[in-house]
């Protein structure tokens, strides 16, 4: 079995309920997640052995994190209880014209205050098969930048293999913060996944104009510029905050596919990126073709977006009936 480490901050999530405004709300809806931590549940529901490697307070809050993530399977034994806070973010989910909207309180969390040496990278290297992060750790703070370059030079440095998942946060650095920190990891980059703007934003590569070629182009040049194995874009068009379409494009040995499109009326779309990358990391390492790898993740994370909460948690059947065209969502008996 595979064994996949996932680096990076969780988050307390509080979410207004009903959708409503952060000014009308009493009441918000408790839950967990992070970028990184959404592909390790989203691995584990696929049956892959899954390992999340962050830091959390050593309090009742950090433990009840803990306790979140352990009830999908994920194995958290190297997670750091180190720091006096866990970072938070509020989600007021938008409706028709009105966007949602994110605000961020991670200022000074676990993670971001914490060295190199706080983990046992000997162990969590041991047999493993795929090291992922994304380009949110390393914006966090000077420390977390730090960490999440030594973390993938240790994995380089034992031949495992690291995807990235570029995940541009425009709240929390700048495009020119970000692309001195991001191009030079991109060298011990093997799989690159993300949104078809963050090549541009977090790497500098433009296309030439908004058309699926032009996005194909730039994935294969991409490929042959940083020697990345797999390359995966997620393409979203967005006619109102519930109402998008999802589809995406695929790169590897030299050939680009392309997936379907669905139609989608979004529950909640925060973690349906993640989703993304989880299934093409289940399809590349699962032996399943270029095609099915990119349908695999797509239908996957046309899914994701169907369900209330960052986590995926659609199964490997329902996703697979998505893929080969069953879409009614009609009732099961």
């Amino acid at each position: 079995m595979n064994k996949i480490v996932t680096f990076g901050e969780i988050l307390l999530r509080l979410t207004t309920l009903n959708k409503e405004r952060f000014s009308q709300s009493k009441n918000f809806e408790i839950s967990y997640a992070g970028s990184e931590c959404n592909v390790a549940v989203s691995l584990s529901h696929f049956n892959q052995k899954t390992f999340f490697i962050s830091a959390v307070p050593d309090n009742p809050i950090g433990q009840s994190c803990i306790n979140h993530v352990r009830q999908f399977g994920v194995n958290t034994d190297y997670i750091v209880r180190q720091g006096e806070r866990l970072a938070v973010y509020y989600l007021e989910n938008g409706a028709s014209m009105r966007a949602s909207n994110i605000v961020y309180d991670r200022k000074n969390s676990s993670i971001s205050l914490i060295s190199p040496e706080s983990f046992d990278w000997d162990g969590i290297f041991k047999e493993c098969t795929l090291f992922h992060f994304s380009g949110i750790t390393p914006s966090l703070s000077e420390n977390a930048k730090i960490l999440t370059e030594f973390a993938v030079s240790e994995a380089k440095k034992r031949g495992v293999k690291v995807s990235c998942d570029l995940n541009y946060r425009s709240n929390l650095w700048t495009p020119e913060q970000a692309q001195k920190t991001m191009i030079p990891l991109m060298e011990k980059v093997d799989i690159l996944i993300r949104g078809k703007k963050d090549p541009e934003i977090m790497l500098g590569e433009k296309v030439e104009n908004e058309e699926q070629s032009s996005y194909e182009k730039l994935i294969s040049d991409m490929s042959k510029k940083y020697n990345f194995s797999q390359v995966g874009l997620s393409l979203r068009e967005s006619f109102s905050a519930d109402h998008n379409d999802w589809s995406g494009i695929f790169y590897s040995n030299n050939n680009v596919v392309r997936s379907k499109k669905y139609e989608i009326q979004i529950v909640d779309r925060v973690g349906a990126g993640d989703a993304f990358s989880a299934g093409l990391i289940y399809g590349i390492f699962n032996n399943y073709s270029n095609q099915e790898t990119l349908d695999f993740a797509i239908a996957g994370s046309a899914l994701a977006h169907t369900f209330q909460g960052d986590y995926n948690l659609a199964t490997i059947d329902e996703i697979k009936a998505v893929a080969s065209g069953d879409v009614s969502g009609r009732i099961r008996r």
